[in-house]
């Protein structure tokens, strides 16, 4: 079948462009896969066409706008100047209107509604997030209305599409868990763990926390962890943080300082591969806001590291707690009151990072790739009609 991949950064370091790689990547010789993309760091180009979709990268709400627009144009000459029509358009979030399949991996309306007030950047910076939200959270009701199938990463924001959109919306949504290269975090056996923790200014009495995001800091729960560590009094625990931009790291920095405990964050910056930094801790701490899949706790899992979250999607699908990580309210008590337990009983970590690898064996991308193999066949067996993108005028003919 015909089949195209729509987003518009397509590279492995989001849980979108990851998944749209594997399946592109696994199915190439069973289909003929086209991706438009603004990027896309295309692994094989002799069997995966690609098509560049020219957009404003930034602020995020211009690259939201002007996407809808050039690639629902781009498809559309395409198909037109090839004559040709696609079995299946998958595409991601809310990016396009498409009348085939459509790949959340957040809920807008449901963040704005429920956690905005109490995890919003401030400035100029929280200004963009909000308007972003607000375009995302507008055009959520169109594209779930006008998708034939929307495909969600978790069993919670399933129940939270159908909550918020309603049963006709609900009726659409299936549930494939995103991949994680769960042989490739694990931890190999020459890894030198003591010396890379005392490269990064740790001694054998610290306990290492990791907290890894690409940026949306406060969303994700690093000035709640902040807190946390501040109200555990212990200048033993250590947290290492991987990820952000130049200015965030330096905003928060000076957050730290401020907190008084400048001398127990270290910040790493942002790495491609996350793995040295999962190996060198004892603990990693994610008490975000909201999320709908956490990818990189799963990964921390799969590395054999204990997890310390909030209660989030996807990672309650397979969170014991105490049997392979905790899960916590969000307030600086309960995190102090785990961090100091962590402290107190470190000769079990080793045990429950073991059970943490064991419970997500399952999200393998073996698993992830046949579970869209037999979706693809499925869905174009239920709509035997092509797929296309649309506008929101042609809703009314649905």
């Amino acid at each position: 079948m015909r089949i195209a991949l729509i987003d518009y950064h397509l590279n492995t370091t989001n849980a979108i462009g990851h998944g749209f790689h594997r399946i592109a990547e696994a199915l190439k010789d069973e289909h003929q896969f086209t991706v438009f993309a603004a990027s896309f760091d295309n692994p094989d180009p002799a069997k995966i066409e690609y098509v560049h979709v020219p957009a404003l990268h930034r602020p995020l709400f211009l690259l939201f706008l002007s996407f809808h627009v050039t690639a629902l144009l781009t498809v559309w000459w395409y198909q037109l100047r090839n004559r040709v029509r696609f079995d299946v358009v998958h595409s991601s979030e809310v990016n396009v209107f498409n009348r085939g399949i459509v790949y959340p991996q957040f809920c807008n309306t449901a963040y704005l509604r429920n956690q905005w007030k109490t995890s919003r950047p401030s400035g100029i910076y929280g200004l963009i997030r909000w308007l972003d939200h607000q375009l995302r959270a507008l055009a959520e009701p169109l594209v779930f209305r006008f998708a034939r199938r929307i495909v969600a990463p978790s069993d919670g924001l399933a129940r939270e599409i159908t909550t918020i959109f309603g049963q006709k919306v609900g009726s659409k949504v299936r549930v494939i868990h995103n991949p994680v290269d769960i042989e490739k975090m694990k931890q190999p056996d020459d890894f030198d763990r003591e010396g890379k923790r005392r490269s990064q200014g740790f001694t054998p009495d610290d306990l290492v926390l990791s907290f890894v995001a690409l940026g949306h800091f406060e969303r994700k729960g690093l000035p709640l962890l902040f807190a946390g560590i501040q109200a555990a009094d212990n200048p033993r625990l250590k947290l290492m943080i991987v990820g952000g931009t130049p200015y965030l790291i330096e905003s928060y920095k000076q957050r730290a300082k401020d907190l008084g405990i400048q001398d127990q964050v270290v910040f790493v910056g942002t790495h491609a591969d996350i793995r040295p930094f999962l190996w060198m801790s004892d603990l990693f701490a994610f008490p975000s806001a909201y999320e709908t899949f956490s990818l990189v706790t799963i990964e921390a899992c799969a590395a054999g590291i204990p997890v310390l979250v909030s209660q989030l999607y996807g990672v309650e699908d397979y969170l014991v707690d105490g049997f392979n990580g905790w899960q916590v309210e969000r307030t600086p008590e309960a995190l102090a009151e785990k961090l100091r337990f962590a402290f107190e009983n470190r000769a079990l970590l080793p045990q429950i990072g073991q059970n943490a690898a064991n419970s997500v064996k399952g999200y393998d991308g073996e698993n992830f790739v046949e579970n869209w193999r037999t979706f693809y066949t499925r869905y174009v067996a239920e709509f035997s009609s092509p797929s296309g993108v649309g506008t929101p005028s042609q809703l009314q003919a649905k």
